[in-house]
C-alpha cells in the first residue's frame, strides 16, 4: 500500500536533487518548490532529465551526475526514493548484493512516472524533451518502466550501469515503446554483473530501428567500473545520444 501512497510520492518528490542549467556553462542547486514557484531565475522551456538514482540512495555520485548534465543544458531533478517513510532496503554496497528485496523496483518505477508527471506541469520544463535516466537499480527501473497515462511518456531513456540481464522476469529486458529510444551503458568487467545470470548487455532486448544503443566499455578504465560518468569518454557517449535523440 506504501509504494504508490500519494503522501510517499510527495515526499522523494519534495526531497529530490534539483539542477538547473545557467549562464556560461555554468549552473545551480534548486528545489521543486522552487520550480513550481517559478524562482530558479530561468524563464526559458529546458530540456528535462528525471533521473533515478542507484539502490543506496542519493550519493555524491548522484550530485556529480546532476551537475555535468545540467552545465550541459538540461534541467535534471532526482527524486529521493529513500525520503519515503517505507522503504525496503534492496542491497548491500559494500558486498555487491542486489535483489534483496524485489519489489523494490515497483516502488522505484512508482516515483520515476510521478516525477515525471510532475515535472511536465512545470513552466520551466520542455514537455517535449523529457529524458528518463538512472544509475545502477536506477537504471533498471528506468529501462523497465512503463507508463500508466500520457503524462508519463519521455522523449528517451538512458541507463548506466545495467545488464538486462537477470533471472527475475519483473526486472529483465526493456519496456521501452518504439517513440523511446533507449542507450544502456556498461563496462564488460563491471564487478556486480560478473556472474551467469546477471552478465552481458542489453542490445538483444534494444530496437535498433530506432536510435537505441547499447555500449559496452571493453577496454580501459571503463571496462571494470560500475559508475561510469565519472569518465569523460562515457559523458560524451551520451550527451551525444542525447543530441541526437531531443528537439532542441
Amino acid at each position: 500500500m506504501d509504494w504508490d501512497d500519494p503522501d510517499e510520492l510527495e515526499r522523494t518528490w519534495r526531497a529530490a536533487i534539483v539542477r538547473v542549467p545557467v549562464e556560461n556553462g555554468q549552473s545551480k542547486q534548486v528545489t521543486t518548490d522552487d520550480l513550481r514557484e517559478q524562482k530558479s531565475g530561468v524563464e526559458r522551456k529546458l530540456p528535462t532529465i528525471v533521473y533515478l538514482h542507484g539502490c543506496s540512495g542519493i550519493w555524491p555520485g548522484t550530485h556529480r551526475r546532476a551537475k555535468f548534465l545540467s552545465e550541459n543544458g538540461y534541467l535534471v531533478i532526482a527524486p529521493a526514493s529513500l525520503a519515503r517513510e517505507t522503504y525496503p532496503r534492496s542491497c548491500n554496497v559494500e558486498t555487491r548484493e542486489g535483489d534483496l528485496f524485489r519489489g523494490t523496483l515497483v516502488l522505484r518505477r512508482n516515483d520515476a512516472g510521478y516525477a515525471i508527471e510532475m515535472a511536465r506541469k512545470l513552466p520551466i520544463v520542455d514537455g517535449n524533451n523529457i529524458v528518463l535516466m538512472g544509475f545502477s537499480e536506477g537504471a533498471v527501473a528506468t529501462v523497465n518502466f512503463e507508463a500508466q497515462n500520457e503524462q508519463q511518456r519521455v522523449k528517451a531513456r538512458v541507463a548506466e550501469g545495467w545488464t538486462c540481464h537477470t533471472p527475475f522476469s519483473e526486472a529483465r529486458g526493456v519496456n521501452a515503446p518504439e517513440s523511446e529510444p533507449v542507450l544502456t551503458l556498461v563496462g564488460a568487467g563491471d564487478p556486480w554483473y560478473q556472474n551467469k545470470w546477471s552478465e552481458g548487455d542489453c542490445s538483444k532486448f534494444l530496437n535498433s530501428q530506432n536510435g537505441s544503443r547499447s555500449i559496452v566499455y571493453s577496454d580501459g578504465d571503463l571496462a571494470g567500473k560500475h559508475g561510469l560518468l565519472e569518465f569523460e569518454r562515457a559523458q560524451r557517449d551520451v550527451l551525444d545520444f542525447l543530441k541526437e535523440n531531443l528537439d532542441f
